[in-house]
């Protein structure tokens, strides 16, 4: 399967526009993926800019191996470890950072990686398969507490203990191997749910976000962007999910707002602590255009913020 074919980068434009590209820039694509923003940064790049990305999956450095181009370097990390992959590219400055968070389309398209109940096919779910446990693997093992605390927190499922003891009176007999096995099984506990969604949906998408420890990852590798950062570099972040956009809404407030300090400290206006972003917009959705033309699209949730300047004597953003 041709991945660059079956995936529609969404919110391309607006990502892009976002990051206020600057033709001698240096930036960060930090999810790759089938690197259709990275490809819009570098057309507005000149010949002095800089593109580093990172992916962990294989099949994403494979696709990037596709562009040949020496402003760009395609690193296979995953993003919590963006500082380290800095580093090694010899790069410790960025205008800008990009996250395009979640799972891509060729990942749930191809049915060998295990991420769709549409197609039967070994459990697998690794976004990087060369490493880590498998969701099998860790269904096999996982006691019905964990499984239940996996499920209802990821998938926000409240049939969420009934799945896991399904799960684990199956597997007193065989492991689940499958994920027509996981989805049939989901569904036979879940006993309502709404119209047009698949009982099993909500449950895929929790076993996958634990297998790939999504929203840890986010929550380490968002400060590390922020430190990475240049005053007035923008920071991107696309979000899918309400967990993923919770993080990021809450870290981009919270670097948005002073330090909070006793009001009895005696320091000068000069001396108190100083917000490290600014946020830029509102919250943006795809249009309804591109939703019609890419179902994907409906749940992608937007936010930028910028870095500041908070040096003594500089100024409060670079522009």
């Amino acid at each position: 399967m041709n991945g660059v074919r079956t995936h529609v980068t969404v919110l391309r434009e607006e990502a892009v526009m976002a990051l206020n590209v600057q033709p001698e820039g240096i930036y960060l694509d930090a999810t790759f993926g089938r690197g259709g923003h990275s490809r819009a940064i570098l057309a507005r790049l000149g010949q002095g800019g800089r593109l580093l990305a990172f992916d962990r999956d294989p099949e994403a450095i494979r696709v990037g191996q596709d562009i040949l181009d020496a402003r760009f370097r395609l690193l296979h990390r995953p993003f919590a470890e963006l500082q380290e992959g800095a580093s090694e590219a010899g790069l410790s400055a960025f205008d800008g950072i990009l996250f395009d968070l979640g799972v891509s389309g060729p990942q749930l398209e191809d049915g060998s990686r295990g991420f769709s109940f549409r197609h039967d096919a070994p459990l697998d779910m690794r976004m990087d398969t060369t490493r880590g446990e498998t969701a099998a693997e860790w269904l096999a093992r996982a006691e019905i507490r964990e499984i239940t605390e996996v499920i209802r927190n990821y998938g926000e499922e409240r049939f969420a203990f009934q799945i896991a003891k399904k799960i684990v009176a199956f597997r007193a007999k065989r492991p689940v191997a499958s994920t027509g096995e996981f989805a049939a099984l989901v569904r036979e506990a879940v006993r309502t749910r709404e119209p047009g969604q698949d009982p099993a949906t909500r449950s895929f998408q929790a076993l996958r976000i634990h297998v790939n420890q999504e929203l840890d990852q986010l929550a380490l590798a968002l400060p590390q962007a922020l430190a990475l950062l240049k005053a007035g570099g923008r920071l991107v972040a696309i979000a899918f999910h309400s967990l993923e956009d919770r993080i990021v809404k809450r870290f981009l407030r919270s670097a948005a707002a002073p330090d909070d300090l006793p009001r009895s400290l005696p320091l000068r206006a000069h001396e108190t602590p100083q917000p490290r972003m600014r946020l830029i917009g509102r919250a943006r959705r795809a249009s309804a255009a591109e939703v019609a033309a890419n179902p994907r699209a409906r749940s992608a949730v937007m936010r930028v913020g910028e870095k500041l300047d908070t040096r003594p004597g500089g100024a409060h953003a670079a522009h």
